[in-house]
């Protein structure tokens, strides 16, 4: 058993994925073709904002090969995020890979761009999905949902689609079914030690496979290299203020939610007693006028204006009023 460092910290992702054979080893198996080269691309967008939820970028261009011989390159947008974070980033990121101009074939005239894929590597689930790789392909079809083959693939079509790779890393625990689950298993945070910088791995586990050794030598180099250990203690002093400020978040929300439900509910008392006053002043209105109704009847058949006063027990000034009006 030893102690790599955890490549769920950036610093550490970023480390790991500069090296050449690592890149290609990792982007190979994810892609299920093989990378013969791969080159990060200078990205000014890369990690310039970490005000808010972290996502962690690298833009690489690889060259692949496909199963026929042929080469070619691609573009590979990878992010990296340990914290749930709404997609709308994630859409920014990628809009700055569409609107690069240095993503165009120059040698085409019509302005092609190169084809490119996006890895989302996620600290988090997504929703019920249960499968920890999520490969969402293109398909081109007609009107009657046939596959077009004929001309595909296309460069006018690729320039404006893209395929995707989900990977849910807290579901890869216990999942090692093919190459890439494999590689990825340095990332199962169930693996992590107390104090989350290092995870613990039966390195015998990978005798034989030399691009796994490999990887886990990178790592434990990382482990004990001691400004990497400081950037992960920058990470861990981030992370916890933005945990701070979202739990702050959180419970103010959530005191500002039952505050509102404590409004909303007097409001619906303060509602239900306007009712209860409406209906009793118009009761009261009622029972006026059927008073006035019964003095204005008596007075009619000759009845004494004190008598009525008297037998209907209202004011004498009212029946006086009444018959003095004519009503």
């Amino acid at each position: 058993m030893i102690q790599v460092a955890n490549p769920i910290y950036d610093i550490v992702f970023k480390y790991l994925m500069e090296d050449e054979r690592i890149a290609r080893t990792i982007l190979s198996a994810l892609l299920k073709k093989e990378v013969v080269s791969v080159e990060q691309r200078r990205n000014e967008y890369t990690n310039s904002s970490r005000n808010d939820l972290s996502i962690f970028r690298i833009d690489f261009g690889a060259y692949v090969k496909e199963e026929n011989g042929d080469t070619h390159l691609i573009l590979i947008e990878l992010q990296k995020t340990w914290l749930e974070t709404e997609t709308l980033r994630f859409r920014q990121y990628l809009a700055t890979h569409y609107a690069n101009p240095e993503n165009i074939i120059k040698e085409d005239k019509q302005g092609h761009a190169i084809p490119m894929v996006t890895v989302y590597l996620l600290g988090h689930k997504v929703g019920d999905i249960e499968e920890p790789i999520l490969y969402v392909k293109r398909k081109a079809v007609d009107y009657d949902d046939n596959e077009v083959t004929v001309g595909i693939p296309n460069p006018f079509v690729d320039s404006l689609t893209h395929e995707s790779i989900i990977v849910q890393i807290p579901r890869l625990h216990g999942r090692v079914n093919n190459r890439l689950e494999q590689l990825l298993n340095v990332f199962d945070q169930t693996r992590k030690d107390r104090n989350h910088q290092t995870i613990t791995i039966d390195e015998e586990a990978y005798a034989g496979n030399d691009d796994m050794l490999y990887i886990l030598r990178r790592l434990k180099e990382a482990a004990s290299d001691r400004q990497l250990r400081h950037d992960m203690n920058v990470e861990d002093e981030y992370f916890s203020a933005i945990e701070t400020r979202d739990t702050e978040i959180l419970m103010r929300d959530k005191q500002l939610a039952e505050q509102g439900a404590q409004i909303a509910e007097q409001g619906a008392q303060l509602a239900e007693q306007g009712a209860q006053l409406a209906e009793q002043c118009a009761q009261i209105a009622e029972q006026k006028a059927q008073l006035e109704t019964a003095i204005k009847l008596l007075l009619d058949n000759g009845g004494d204006p004190s008598m009525i006063a008297q037998s209907l027990n209202v004011d004498i000034a009212l029946v006086k009023s009444i018959a003095s009006s004519g009503r």
